[in-house]
């Protein structure tokens, strides 16, 4: 039986295209949308409560399946107890509903999603560094798999965090067991990977736990520059040598900087006769701020104590310093570095004599030497030089003593100089210096050669003058920026600074038009004796020695250099009692006259010169004499 053909109207498209395509059923479709639309906005109350009511049944229902059974009674009771009492208080049923629809309508409100994960650049970040460390975090045999190569980095990283533009500014990450996190040649490698991952530049905090196996890298912002030389709040005998970071010390000072108040986290040194590190040495490269930081030291103990300076590099650095009340002296040259360090050593050694006796006698130390002595050497070995030139011994040999017995006569040795003369340093001073500082751009090795430990951070390549590491005796390695403290002499400087230094040091005790300026170098203030011959008579200290003083830092001391005496005649002083003018006391305030008595050709017994053949004035139980300033006599006597 044949099939009849269906109708035309369906199997012709062109019909349905066309009813399709009319005019009307567009008009259709859009008054459909737009009503849809309306009622949408009309019914979007309803529509948001509805949704927040289901979200609270679910979480009601979630609920009541994690409460264990034995808890399921009463907390039904408990909940059909509020229902009864809702319908016997008026009005509770309505004030149910609202409080029912208040709280659907803000649990089904739309919350805009927050993105807790890591972003598409930040991913390949993180698994860029997770892959860098497979060859050192892996091992054959490893069962764990924690790192390996297309691994997951999830499982390794615990905490991460980025800054504004991208870059990895915290990570926190673990390690195999096996992994010799004790050994400082392998943390070296790790710490070199994540520098270079994490974004160079930049100066990061390594953060290792042996215990839990876990590893914290923390990109470290810059020291503050902006702190200039200030008096700070510190007990006697401590000094601050600059400021770090805030969770490396315990400590904060209240510091000035510009027009702001604000406490800063110091680097305190101290000092004295308790102290576990009574020296500092200071290494850097040059304009790396040592001669700052030294200044610096230098302002600090003229609170309390006398300074010796000795400038080996010659530059004046140190002129604002000398002719003030404390300062003993400021020498450049070599025979003038000599003569105040030998009489450095001899002034130890008498107060060790001194305290010693007391002891013994049950009397407590004089009072002159319980005053601290500061001997600042700056590059030390530029006149080793200059010594060795001149066939002279080096001054550095001077500094033996007051390094090994400078603690109990509270004499402080603080030494400055060079990377490229370091090896010129004396042992005495590199054995006695257990406080170390370096400035500038160092390496890790050259860092840990000089503190003795590698530095927690990444040294960077370019850093502001005063920037560096410090390590006082076995203390962790902390960063530092030493206070701004410039010469104020210098042209350069500028006059919140200059007035800033210059209110901070004491006042002169030698009038600028008698020489207290100092010379272009800063070296001691000069005299011309009577006689013409040269030799000059360097004030040390602000005023000169009276007939009670002594020659030691306790009260300001006279040194004096001029020819050496003939040995007869020296050998006649020494025996021969000072009589006459020499026994009466010299006026307070007044520097010791020069040699005058050329006629004679006799060295003047008041103010013998110290040296070869030298002689300090000193008093012993209120009695006047002459002490040979040679190591021997001195030995002698004492």
């Amino acid at each position: 039986m044949a099939r009849r053909p269906l109708p035309r109207i369906l199997t012709d498209s062109a019909p349905l295209a066309r009813m399709a395509n009319s005019t009307s059923l567009a008009r259709s479709r859009e008054l459909a949308r737009t009503a849809a639309d309306g009622a949408s906005d009309v019914f979007h109350p309803l529509i948001v409560i509805g949704r927040g009511l289901r979200r609270l049944g679910a979480a009601g229902r979630g609920r009541w399946l994690e409460t264990p059974r034995e808890s399921r009674g009463p907390m039904a009771f408990f909940v059909g107890a509020c229902v009864l009492v809702m319908f016997l208080v008026p009005y509770g049923p309505l004030l149910a509903l609202i409080a029912v629809m208040g709280a659907g309508a803000w649990a089904g409100r739309e919350r805009t999603p927050v993105e807790t994960g890591p972003g598409e650049a930040e991913r390949e970040r993180l698994t860029a560094l997770y892959e860098a460390l497979v060859p050192y975090f892996s091992a054959e045999g490893d069962t764990g798999l924690l790192y390996t190569h297309g691994g997951d980095w999830e499982r390794a990283f615990t905490e991460y965090a980025f800054d504004e533009s991208g870059r990895i500014e915290r990570l926190q990450l673990k390690y195999p067991a096996y992994f010799t996190d004790g050994e400082d040649q392998a943390r070296v490698r790790i710490e070199q990977v994540l520098y270079a991952k994490a974004g160079r530049g930049r100066e990061y905090h390594f953060g290792w736990d042996e215990l839990t196996n876990q590893l914290t890298l923390t990109a470290l912002g810059a020291l503050p520059a902006d702190i200039g030389a200030q008096r700070f709040v510190t007990s006697p005998g401590e000094t601050v040598l600059g400021f770090t970071d805030p969770d490396a010390v315990q400590r904060t000072l209240p510091v000035t900087a510009g027009e702001e108040t604000r406490d800063a986290p110091p680097v305190v040194w101290r000092t004295g006769q308790r102290a576990t590190e009574p020296h500092l040495l200071v290494l850097g490269q040059p304009g790396t701020g040592a001669t700052t930081l030294l200044r610096s030291i230098a302002v600090q103990a003229l609170q309390d104590g006398d300074v010796l300076i000795v400038d080996g590099g010659g530059t004046g650095e140190y002129g604002a310093l000398a002719g003030r009340r404390g300062v003993l002296g400021v020498e450049s040259g070599l025979a003038g570095a000599l003569a105040a360090l030998e009489w450095a050593s001899h002034e130890t050694e008498r107060r060790l004599i001194a305290a010693n006796r007391a002891r013994q006698a049950g009397r407590p130390a004089p009072e002159d030497t319980r005053r601290p002595l500061w001997i600042i050497a700056d590059r030390p070995t530029a006149l080793a030089h200059v010594a060795v030139a001149e066939g002279r011994e080096d001054p550095q040999q001077w500094l033996q003593v007051p390094l090994r017995h400078g603690r109990a006569a509270l004499v402080t040795v603080v030494v400055a100089d060079q990377f490229e003369s370091a090896e010129l340093l004396s042992d005495p001073v590199r054995a006695h210096t257990k406080a170390r500082v370096v400035l500038g751009p160092a390496t890790a090795e050259e860092v840990r050669a000089v503190l003795g430990a590698p530095p927690h951070t990444t040294p960077t390549a370019h850093v502001p003058p005063g920037r560096g590491y410090a390590r006082l005796g076995s203390a962790p390695v902390l960063r530092l920026q030493v206070p701004a403290t410039p010469d104020p002499l210098d042209d350069a400087t500028g006059q919140p600074l200059r007035e800033a230094v210059l209110a901070l040091l004491p006042e002169r005790t030698i009038p600028a038009d008698d020489g207290g300026a100092g010379d272009e170098t800063g070296t001691a203030h000069e005299t011309v004796t009577a006689d013409g011959a040269g030799a000059a008579e360097p004030v040390v200290g602000g005023e000169p020695e009276g007939a009670t003083g002594s020659a030691d830092a306790g009260r300001p001391v006279n040194l004096r250099k001029s020819t050496p005496p003939d040995p007869a005649e020296a050998a006649e002083a020494e025996t021969a009692e000072p009589t006459g003018a020499a026994e009466a006391p010299e006026p307070a305030g007044r520097p010791a006259p020069a040699d005058a008595s050329s006629d004679a050709g006799a060295p003047d017994d008041t103010a013998e010169p110290v040296g070869a053949g030298a002689r300090v004035r000193t008093v012993e139980d209120g009695a006047s004499r002459a002490v040979n300033g040679s190591p021997g006599t001195v030995r002698a006597e004492g």
